[in-house]
Parts: structure tokens; C-alpha cells; sequence
């Protein structure tokens, strides 16, 4: 078996440079590699085009990309929690590409399959569709969206060992296992890093051959983006 462990986030990040497409797993704050996303905020790199859900909050998760200046364009479904984001956006410092969830995810899941491209019927007769083919299925109008071409995949996973294999945790199995092999070189953090072999066959949610690099996790602070509690009777 090929061991896919790394000692840490900077061998794990080795190759990364500017001008790359990176992919972030992650739905709000839940299942963003954290690790990954920190490291990355410290280097000198800038003109990134980054694929995720969402784009964090102003001071966590991409937005810490976003507050340096290192992102040039965002593609994503659900933006509305960053301030930072919405500002560069508004003024055309930050291109901007919103696509449906469902494509988001598909685009990616797409790419991890190897297809180049699908029909989808989600965004024909809007802006989504300007300048992209469209086709009727059994009476129905869909448009052709392609597959993306990432660079570097970063996960967050809950439990992984030494050849990749992954289980997720909740909902941070979201966007994580669609990503996982869809770029070049698919990076994971795991709270729990355990030999080959210890984990159950059964429960595994991503087999190691989509994976190139794995790591243990220093710190996951499992913030909430927004607490949302019943009022007292």
C-alpha cells in the first residue's frame, strides 16, 4: 500500500503558487479545512481562483484569503455571511461566478469522475445560461456545464489513515467527498490520522486512491456561523 502521509501543512501544501484554481470544502463553517485555509492566508501567493460553497466569514475560512487580497475570483453558490466579500465584489475587485448549489456540487463530482462536462436543466432561462449550450431532453431545455480544472483539492475530513481512506462527520459531509480527486492533487486534514487498516471497510466514506496528501489537523475550532437559539418561555 502506498502510504499517502505527510508531516505536516507545509509539506502537504508543497507546489501551491500563484495564479492556481483551488477547491474548499465546506458548507458555511462546517468542514472547512481550517488548517489549510490558515497556512495558505500566510503565504505570498495571490491571484487565486477558489471553488467552495461559500466564501466564509470576514475573519475565518476563506475570508482570511479574501481579507489579504490573495483571491481573484470566487466561484460559489452561497456568499452572503462575508462582508469583505461582498465590498471587493461590489467595487470589481473580486470576480465573481454563482452558480446552483446542485451544479456546484455536480461540476465537482464531475470532474472527480472524469467527465468533462453534463446537461443540467437547473439555470436555463437566466444568466446562468448566457453563452452556453443548450438542448432539449425529452421536452425539457437543458445547458451543457462543464467540469472543473483545480489545481489543488483541500478537504477536511474527521478520520483518515495512512493511505487516504476517509470518514466524514455530520454535515461536514458536504461538499468534501465530491472534491476529493476532482483536482490534481486532492490535499486532506483529519482530526484523527490512524494507521492503514484501523478503520472499518464498511464506514468508509472516500477510498485513499482519490487522495495524494493527508495530515493530521494541529486545531479545529468548529465555529458556528450563526447561532440560532429558541427564545426563553
Amino acid at each position: 500500500m502506498i502510504k499517502k502521509t505527510v508531516a505536516n501543512i507545509q509539506e502537504a501544501c508543497e507546489g501551491v503558487s500563484s495564479s492556481m484554481t483551488f477547491m474548499f470544502g465546506g458548507f458555511g463553517l462546517s468542514g472547512i479545512p481550517e488548517n489549510a485555509i490558515g497556512y495558505l492566508s500566510s503565504l505570498d501567493i495571490s491571484d487565486l481562483t477558489c471553488i467552495s460553497n461559500n466564501a466564509g466569514v470576514d475573519d475565518f475560512g476563506l475570508g482570511l484569503l479574501l481579507q489579504r487580497k490573495q483571491i481573484k475570483k470566487m466561484i460559489s453558490s452561497y456568499v452572503g455571511e462575508n462582508a469583505e466579500f461582498e465590498r471587493q465584489m461590489l467595487s470589481g475587485e473580486l470576480d465573481v461566478e454563482l452558480i446552483p448549489q446542485g451544479t456546484l456540487a455536480e461540476r465537482c463530482r464531475a470532474a472527480q469522475a472524469g467527465f468533462p462536462a453534463f446537461y443540467t436543466p437547473a439555470g436555463y432561462g437566466t444568466e446562468v445560461a448566457i453563452g452556453k449550450e443548450a438542448r432539449d431532453f425529452d421536452g425539457k431545455m437543458h445547458i451543457l456545464e462543464s467540469a472543473f480544472n483545480a489545481d489543488f483539492g483541500f478537504i477536511k475530513a474527521w478520520k483518515g489513515d495512512e493511505v487516504g481512506n476517509l470518514i466524514f462527520k455530520g454535515t461536514a459531509r458536504n461538499f468534501n467527498p465530491n472534491m476529493c480527486g476532482a483536482a490534481k492533487i486532492t490535499v486532506v486534514e483529519v482530526e484523527e490520522l490512524l494507521p492503514a487498516g484501523s478503520l472499518d471497510p464498511n464506514q468508509i466514506h472516500i477510498p485513499g486512491i482519490f487522495v495524494q496528501r493527508i495530515f493530521q489537523g494541529e486545531k479545529f475550532e468548529k465555529r458556528i456561523e450563526q447561532r440560532t437559539t429558541r427564545p426563553r418561555s
